[in-house]
């Protein structure tokens, strides 16, 4: 049950009375509240939606750069070509050089460009194994560079050149990897950035 609100008795009327004659207004124009008119509504208690809370920014799926600026990409995967030409010499010296600076002569070769994966490695450990049982020591794996990814692709490209990637770790594996003494970039007279020496070890 809602209480009655309690008015002012005839002294506190009269009190209140009194100082409203001698009370001046700060504010020019101002009127002293009557004391039968209702108080001020307090505004501290009352309650305020606040705004949603963003717990992140959204990130477009597409980034544009701005006109005139070079678009960034990325490849998720490091260069193989990098990581193995920083890799341990494991031929002689001599043999390192020539096939450095691309004076050896592969004795075999195969193309795996344009293939798919699962075909270019089934063809890619065939031609290692008869290479090795042939008697070669040099051969030469195509792969090519790969796609290049086009100027409206998103700003987190695909790996680019997926057998590019793939064919230094399927060497390293399986039945090819004890056939193969060391793996670089050929030179640029035998393919460069899409192509593979591989020197293998002699047949006995």
């Amino acid at each position: 049950m809602a209480r009655k609100r309690r008015g002012l008795s005839s002294e506190d009327q009269e009190l209140w009375d009194q100082v409203r004659q001698t009370a001046k207004p700060l504010i020019k124009g101002d009127k002293l509240p009557d004391s039968t008119s209702k108080p001020a509504v307090d505004i501290s208690h009352t309650k305020t939606i606040p705004k949603p809370y963003q717990t992140h920014t959204p990130f477009p799926h597409s980034a544009r750069s701005p006109k005139g600026e070079p678009k960034v990409r990325f490849d998720l995967a490091p260069d193989p070509m990098e990581r193995l030409s920083d890799s341990p010499i494991r031929t002689d010296r001599r043999t390192h050089d020539k096939l450095r600076k691309g004076r050896m002569t592969p004795d075999a070769r195969v193309d795996l460009h344009g293939m798919t994966a699962e075909r270019a490695h089934g063809l890619l450990t065939s031609f290692i194994l008869r290479s090795h049982a042939q008697g070669h020591r040099l051969v030469l794996v195509i792969t090519g560079k790969g796609r290049t990814p086009g100027p409206e692709s998103d700003a987190i490209a695909p790996r680019r050149g997926i057998l590019r990637h793939a064919v230094p770790q399927w060497l390293n594996q399986g039945v090819t990897a004890h056939l193969i003494v060391q793996i670089l970039p050929a030179h640029r007279k035998h393919g460069g950035g899409g192509a593979y020496y591989v020197y293998l070890r002699r047949s006995r």
